[in-house]
């Protein structure tokens, strides 16, 4: 079993690797930053891009959105060397999996990379395999040559396009060898598959695919990440339709955390693919024109939120973003939920932990520890991601450091001492 409840980024950017330099994880910050500030300038302008009432939560939301983009704007990063970087020459990506290890190793030296950070090859599919391991082992030796053998802490390869346990076994052994010829410890190189084809929900003799998947990535597999577009077209389902929300999508989520709960992989939805960029550039603007900016930004902005909103009311607590400006919805839509949130689930743990206490002094055993546990994952999702104050926490009558023991039997067992 992995850690409990090991800090989980609310998202992942992807970038292409040829646009990828040392320091555009703090680029991102700055350009998320920039928008905020022109089409979030203010409170008003912040609670009509979203359809929020004015109020105390708004305010709330709309000041930590702010210092989130100030502070860690970018949770999660992946070097795309698959959609976003398209098929190109051989040796075009040999160039580019060095420069990026390059550039990589200088982020690492000046400390400029997210706190989750990887790279996502092609699919371990077809004539690609030869493709997907040389860009990787490319990649880490590169990297490794500049970096006395470290790797970036919390690295991880995202695997595309996955389909069968035999797929992932194959991979995993191709990673061991990676590991030997490179001198890596082996077990390091951790993956995230891609749930973008129906195989990966039901093998084709009738069997849940993602269980079989999960164990034969011999607890190589930190998460897994829908991807809705793939998925809805090998459906048939066209463009027009191809929705994080379409029902189709629901019941791939819905597989996905029905066939994967209790494994401690994490799971992330798919992207908006509707970008909020203002279709006006340059300097001046007319009023028309700086108003139709705004216009296109907020809609791109509201249909990225209510996606993200969706995601979370069931379960999911991380997604893709595609470009800087999605950073505000991401953090606004997520520090919504917990906000709204906050004052049932504070008083429903605060009940669970009187409960145990009183179970544990008359010596009963407490049988609802899983419901104490999920209202504690409430709480350390939301203080990871800067959502919930320390202030906030303490409110539910526990303490930042019992926060941190991630387990509701652990602190009710601590207390009992």
């Amino acid at each position: 079993m992995k850690e409990l409840l090991k800090r989980q980024p609310v998202h992942v950017v992807y970038g292409g690797a040829q646009l990828f330099r040392s320091g555009t994880v703090r680029k991102i910050g700055g350009l998320a930053l920039a928008s905020f500030s022109t089409y979030a300038d203010d409170i008003h302008n912040f609670a009509s891009a979203f359809g929020m009432k004015k109020d105390e939560t708004c305010i709330k939301v709309y000041e930590r959105v702010k210092s989130k983009l100030e502070s860690e704007a970018v949770e999660d990063y992946r070097i795309d060397f698959e959609d976003g970087f398209g098929y190109r020459t051989d040796e075009e990506e040999d160039e580019a999996a060095v420069q990026c290890a390059r550039e990589t190793a200088n982020a690492m030296r000046d400390s400029l990379l997210s706190h989750y950070f990887g790279i996502r090859p092609k699919p371990y599919t077809g004539e690609l395999r030869s493709r997907c391991l040389r860009t990787i082992e490319l990649y880490l030796h590169e990297l490794l040559q500049n970096t006395s053998g470290q790797l970036p802490e919390n690295f991880l390869i995202t695997l595309p396009k996955v389909e069968s346990a035999v797929q992932i076994a194959e991979f995993v052994s191709e990673l061991e060898k990676i590991e030997n010829l490179l001198h890596i410890k082996n077990g390091l190189l951790k993956i995230e598959i891609m749930v973008e084809t129906a195989a990966s929900l039901i093998s084709i003799d009738g069997r849940l695919s993602l269980p079989l998947i999960a164990k034969a990535g011999a607890d190589r597999i930190e998460s897994a990440h829908f991807g809705a577009f793939d998925y809805t077209a090998e459906l048939g389902i066209i463009a027009k339709y191809q929705t994080l929300r379409h029902q189709a999508c629901d019941f791939a989520r819905n597989m996905m955390k029905a066939s994967l709960e209790g494994t401690g992989i994490r799971l992330s939805d798919g992207a908006t693919n509707i970008m909020p960029i203002p279709p006006h550039k340059g300097e001046p603007l007319t009023e028309q024109q700086k108003t139709e900016n705004r216009n296109a930004v907020h809609f791109a902005w509201k249909l990225h939120f209510d996606n993200i909103s969706h995601s979370l009311e069931n379960g999911f607590y991380q997604g893709w973003d595609l470009h800087p400006a999605q950073l505000i919805p991401r953090y606004s839509a997520t520090y919504k939920f917990f906000a709204e949130n906050l004052a049932d689930s504070s008083a429903r743990l605060r009940n669970f932990l009187e409960q145990a206490a009183r179970s544990t002094t008359l010596a009963n055993v407490f049988d609802d520890a899983a419901s104490g546990q999920g209202l504690l994952n409430f709480f350390i999702r939301g203080h990871n991601c800067g959502a919930l104050s320390e202030d906030e926490i303490r409110n539910t009558g526990i303490t930042v450091k019992e926060l941190g023991m991630r387990s509701f039997s652990k602190i009710i067992s601590s207390r009992s001492k």
